[in-house]
Protein backbone atom coordinates (compact mmCIF):
# COMPACT_ATOMS: atom_id res chain seq x y z
CA UNK A 1 0.00 0.00 0.00
CA UNK A 2 1.00 3.59 0.36
CA UNK A 3 2.67 3.28 3.53
CA UNK A 4 4.65 0.40 2.07
CA UNK A 5 6.29 2.47 -0.88
CA UNK A 6 6.68 5.41 1.59
CA UNK A 7 9.00 2.88 4.00
CA UNK A 8 10.76 1.91 0.31
CA UNK A 9 11.60 5.47 -0.28
CA UNK A 10 13.41 5.57 3.10
CA UNK A 11 15.38 2.75 3.02
CA UNK A 12 16.09 2.72 -0.25
CA UNK A 13 19.78 2.96 -1.30
CA UNK A 14 18.67 4.87 -4.68
CA UNK A 15 19.89 4.94 -8.06
CA UNK A 16 23.60 5.81 -7.76
CA UNK A 17 24.54 6.23 -11.39
CA UNK A 18 21.85 9.20 -11.10
CA UNK A 19 24.14 11.13 -8.50
CA UNK A 20 26.48 12.72 -11.23
CA UNK A 21 23.70 14.47 -13.03
CA UNK A 22 21.20 14.91 -10.29
CA UNK A 23 24.02 17.18 -7.43
CA UNK A 24 24.85 19.57 -9.90
CA UNK A 25 21.52 21.14 -10.72
CA UNK A 26 19.92 19.96 -6.94
CA UNK A 27 21.35 23.07 -5.65
CA UNK A 28 22.63 20.76 -2.61
CA UNK A 29 25.82 21.46 -1.21
CA UNK A 30 27.99 18.37 0.09
CA UNK A 31 29.22 19.28 3.57
CA UNK A 32 30.01 15.48 5.03
CA UNK A 33 31.03 11.99 4.07
CA UNK A 34 30.06 8.59 6.15
CA UNK A 35 31.38 5.29 5.21
CA UNK A 36 29.18 2.54 6.08
CA UNK A 37 29.56 -1.17 6.53
CA UNK A 38 26.92 -2.49 4.69
CA UNK A 39 25.23 -6.18 5.40
CA UNK A 40 23.19 -7.85 2.57
CA UNK A 41 20.83 -10.29 3.36
CA UNK A 42 18.87 -13.02 0.85
CA UNK A 43 15.37 -11.92 1.86
CA UNK A 44 12.59 -14.21 0.77
CA UNK A 45 8.17 -14.64 1.28
CA UNK A 46 7.49 -16.00 4.22
CA UNK A 47 8.09 -20.10 4.26
CA UNK A 48 10.51 -19.37 1.35
CA UNK A 49 13.62 -21.83 1.77
CA UNK A 50 17.26 -21.07 0.26
CA UNK A 51 16.67 -23.80 -2.22
CA UNK A 52 13.57 -22.53 -3.06
CA UNK A 53 14.99 -19.33 -4.45
CA UNK A 54 15.96 -19.35 -8.21
CA UNK A 55 15.96 -15.56 -8.82
CA UNK A 56 17.52 -12.63 -6.73
CA UNK A 57 15.95 -9.32 -7.63
CA UNK A 58 18.13 -6.00 -6.19
CA UNK A 59 20.28 -2.94 -7.07
CA UNK A 60 22.49 -3.94 -9.76
CA UNK A 61 25.72 -2.67 -7.43
CA UNK A 62 24.35 -5.02 -4.84
CA UNK A 63 24.23 -7.92 -7.15
CA UNK A 64 27.57 -7.45 -8.48
CA UNK A 65 28.66 -7.34 -4.21
CA UNK A 66 27.01 -11.10 -4.00
CA UNK A 67 27.60 -12.33 -7.34
CA UNK A 68 30.27 -15.27 -5.63
CA UNK A 69 27.06 -16.28 -3.17
CA UNK A 70 24.74 -16.01 -6.39
CA UNK A 71 26.83 -18.77 -8.29
CA UNK A 72 27.06 -21.16 -5.62
CA UNK A 73 23.62 -20.93 -5.50
CA UNK A 74 22.81 -21.41 -8.62
CA UNK A 75 20.35 -18.04 -8.42
CA UNK A 76 19.91 -15.41 -11.42
CA UNK A 77 20.40 -12.08 -10.88
CA UNK A 78 17.28 -10.07 -11.82
CA UNK A 79 17.71 -6.05 -11.55
CA UNK A 80 15.41 -4.30 -10.07
CA UNK A 81 14.36 0.03 -8.95
CA UNK A 82 16.42 -0.28 -5.66
CA UNK A 83 16.87 -2.76 -2.51
CA UNK A 84 14.56 -1.50 -0.73
CA UNK A 85 12.31 -1.08 -3.96
CA UNK A 86 12.69 -4.82 -4.56
CA UNK A 87 12.46 -5.97 -1.31
CA UNK A 88 8.63 -4.55 -1.84
CA UNK A 89 8.46 -5.81 -4.76
CA UNK A 90 9.29 -9.14 -3.63
CA UNK A 91 6.97 -9.17 -0.71
CA UNK A 92 3.83 -8.58 -3.39
CA UNK A 93 4.45 -10.88 -5.35
CA UNK A 94 4.58 -14.22 -2.91
CA UNK A 95 6.60 -15.90 -5.10
CA UNK A 96 9.04 -18.45 -3.24
CA UNK A 97 11.56 -19.05 -6.03
CA UNK A 98 12.11 -15.40 -5.91
CA UNK A 99 13.81 -13.26 -3.07
CA UNK A 100 15.67 -9.86 -2.71
CA UNK A 101 18.69 -8.46 -1.65
CA UNK A 102 18.51 -5.91 1.13
CA UNK A 103 19.13 -4.94 4.17
CA UNK A 104 17.48 -6.96 6.94
CA UNK A 105 15.62 -3.80 7.88
CA UNK A 106 13.82 -3.90 4.73
CA UNK A 107 13.01 -7.82 5.80
CA UNK A 108 11.51 -6.55 8.75
CA UNK A 109 9.13 -3.55 7.04
CA UNK A 110 8.35 -5.78 4.47
CA UNK A 111 7.31 -9.46 6.58
CA UNK A 112 9.82 -11.46 4.62
CA UNK A 113 12.10 -14.29 6.34
CA UNK A 114 16.17 -13.41 6.13
CA UNK A 115 17.13 -16.73 4.55
CA UNK A 116 20.77 -16.02 4.50
CA UNK A 117 22.60 -13.02 6.30
CA UNK A 118 26.05 -11.22 5.74
CA UNK A 119 26.15 -12.75 1.96
CA UNK A 120 28.33 -9.97 0.53
CA UNK A 121 31.45 -11.89 -1.34
CA UNK A 122 34.14 -9.19 0.43
CA UNK A 123 33.85 -8.96 4.58
CA UNK A 124 34.70 -5.36 4.74
CA UNK A 125 32.04 -4.12 2.27
CA UNK A 126 31.33 -0.18 2.65
CA UNK A 127 29.41 1.87 0.80
CA UNK A 128 30.35 5.79 1.17
CA UNK A 129 27.13 8.03 1.89
CA UNK A 130 27.27 11.78 1.28
CA UNK A 131 25.82 14.29 3.64
CA UNK A 132 24.15 17.18 1.82
CA UNK A 133 23.06 20.77 2.88
CA UNK A 134 20.68 23.34 1.21
CA UNK A 135 23.93 25.78 2.42
CA UNK A 136 27.85 25.18 1.63
CA UNK A 137 29.83 25.75 4.35
CA UNK A 138 33.61 25.88 3.51
CA UNK A 139 34.75 27.56 6.74
CA UNK A 140 35.70 23.93 8.85
CA UNK A 141 39.31 23.68 8.11
CA UNK A 142 41.88 20.66 9.54
CA UNK A 143 41.81 20.17 12.95
CA UNK A 144 45.13 21.42 15.68
CA UNK A 145 46.64 17.36 15.60
CA UNK A 146 45.85 16.76 11.78
CA UNK A 147 44.09 14.03 12.13
CA UNK A 148 40.92 15.62 10.13
CA UNK A 149 41.47 15.60 6.37
CA UNK A 150 39.82 18.06 4.42
CA UNK A 151 38.29 17.29 0.48
CA UNK A 152 37.13 19.20 -1.86
CA UNK A 153 34.62 17.85 -4.30
CA UNK A 154 34.00 19.42 -8.00
CA UNK A 155 32.59 18.97 -11.28
CA UNK A 156 34.25 20.25 -14.73
CA UNK A 157 34.19 20.31 -18.62
CA UNK A 158 37.12 20.74 -20.67
CA UNK A 159 37.64 23.21 -22.98
CA UNK A 160 37.67 21.56 -26.98
CA UNK A 161 41.25 21.77 -27.21
CA UNK A 162 44.10 18.49 -27.54
CA UNK A 163 45.38 16.84 -24.47
CA UNK A 164 42.78 19.18 -22.39
CA UNK A 165 42.15 16.74 -19.52
CA UNK A 166 45.65 16.10 -19.63
CA UNK A 167 46.56 19.34 -19.36
CA UNK A 168 44.21 20.17 -16.83
CA UNK A 169 45.18 17.39 -14.54
CA UNK A 170 48.86 18.38 -14.49
CA UNK A 171 48.14 21.17 -11.88
CA UNK A 172 47.44 18.75 -9.42
CA UNK A 173 50.64 16.98 -9.76
CA UNK A 174 53.02 19.65 -9.67
CA UNK A 175 51.33 21.11 -6.47
CA UNK A 176 51.16 17.73 -4.73
CA UNK A 177 47.75 17.97 -4.43
CA UNK A 178 45.99 13.75 -4.30
CA UNK A 179 42.77 13.05 -6.46
CA UNK A 180 41.11 10.40 -4.98
CA UNK A 181 38.12 9.69 -7.32
CA UNK A 182 37.75 10.90 -10.70
CA UNK A 183 34.53 10.16 -12.69
CA UNK A 184 33.30 10.66 -16.31
CA UNK A 185 30.45 10.85 -17.31
CA UNK A 186 28.46 12.01 -21.12
CA UNK A 187 26.03 15.21 -20.66
CA UNK A 188 22.70 14.89 -22.11
CA UNK A 189 23.60 11.70 -24.15
CA UNK A 190 25.98 13.76 -26.18
CA UNK A 191 29.60 11.69 -27.12
CA UNK A 192 31.23 14.68 -27.11
CA UNK A 193 29.99 16.38 -23.67
CA UNK A 194 32.14 15.18 -21.17
CA UNK A 195 31.62 16.50 -17.37
CA UNK A 196 34.03 15.38 -14.99
CA UNK A 197 33.35 14.34 -11.11
CA UNK A 198 36.60 14.51 -8.67
CA UNK A 199 37.62 14.07 -5.13
CA UNK A 200 40.65 15.95 -3.58
CA UNK A 201 42.26 16.17 -0.63
CA UNK A 202 42.61 19.53 0.91
CA UNK A 203 40.58 22.95 0.55
CA UNK A 204 40.14 25.42 -1.62
CA UNK A 205 42.02 28.45 0.27
CA UNK A 206 45.20 25.95 0.85
CA UNK A 207 48.03 27.77 -1.27
CA UNK A 208 48.65 24.21 -3.12
CA UNK A 209 44.71 23.49 -4.04
CA UNK A 210 44.07 27.30 -5.09
CA UNK A 211 47.09 26.60 -7.73
CA UNK A 212 45.83 23.81 -8.73
CA UNK A 213 42.49 24.89 -9.20
CA UNK A 214 43.21 27.95 -10.64
CA UNK A 215 45.27 26.01 -13.36
CA UNK A 216 42.52 23.81 -14.10
CA UNK A 217 39.95 26.99 -14.77
CA UNK A 218 42.09 27.84 -17.44
CA UNK A 219 41.46 24.44 -19.57
CA UNK A 220 37.82 23.76 -18.34
CA UNK A 221 34.69 25.52 -20.04
CA UNK A 222 33.13 24.94 -16.49
CA UNK A 223 33.96 24.34 -13.08
CA UNK A 224 31.56 24.01 -10.08
CA UNK A 225 32.73 23.28 -6.57
CA UNK A 226 30.03 20.99 -5.19
CA UNK A 227 31.56 20.80 -1.52
CA UNK A 228 34.22 20.93 0.89
CA UNK A 229 34.07 18.65 3.64
CA UNK A 230 36.14 16.36 6.61
CA UNK A 231 37.16 12.99 5.13
CA UNK A 232 35.58 10.19 7.02
CA UNK A 233 37.81 8.83 9.60
CA UNK A 234 37.40 5.24 8.16
CA UNK A 235 38.84 6.84 4.91
CA UNK A 236 42.69 7.11 6.41
CA UNK A 237 41.90 2.97 8.06
CA UNK A 238 41.09 1.92 4.59
CA UNK A 239 43.76 3.56 2.98
CA UNK A 240 46.26 2.43 5.32
CA UNK A 241 44.74 -1.34 5.46
CA UNK A 242 45.40 -1.46 1.37
CA UNK A 243 49.68 0.37 1.58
Amino acid sequence: GDRARTEARRVSLGFVYQFHHLLPESGLHIIGECFVRVQISLLGVPGAKLSDVREAMSHTMLLGQCRDFLRRHDIRSVVGPDTAGSALLVAEGGDPSRAALASSLAGEIYGLDNLAQGIEDRPNNTTRFLIMSRDADHSRRPNREGSEAMLTSFVFRVRNIPAALYKAMGGFATNGVNMTKLESYMVDGIFTATQFYADIEGHPEDPPVARALEELAYFTSSLHILGVYPADPLRALQAAGQS
